[in-house]
């Protein structure tokens, strides 16, 4: 997979855990337009999410998946989905929750 042009990438985060994540303007209107359209608009709240979440957890079913936690109020968080791909990391979708899904608790320790 070749790497985005710069004019590609909408906005990149550095996570806690030191790597980076990279989302493209193609991979976000899919996000807003098909996967959750609730989140047009709330670019800068998955920024934070992945800058800085309450919490990180692994997939139970996939473990180069990451799911980032950031509480938006009681009760409601938004989770950012990473997967990390041949030292790659880019945002598979990202929506609003009323639960944190199970899978190993990994930050903070």
């Amino acid at each position: 997979m070749d790497a985005p042009s710069p004019s590609e990438i909408l906005f990149e985060a550095l996570t806690p855990l030191g790597f980076r994540v990279r989302v493209t303007r193609a991979n976000w209107e899919l996000i807003i337009t098909i996967k959750h359209p609730i989140m047009a608009g709330r670019e800068n709240d998955v920024q934070k999410t992945l800058r800085n979440p309450d919490e990180i957890r692994l997939s139970r079913s996939d473990p180069q998946v990451y799911l980032f936690y950031r509480s938006e109020r009681i009760g409601r968080w938004i989770c950012a989905v990473v997967k990390r791909l041949n030292g790659d990391s880019f945002m598979i979708t990202a929506y609003p929750t009323d639960a944190v899904k199970e899978g190993e608790h990994i930050w903070p320790m």
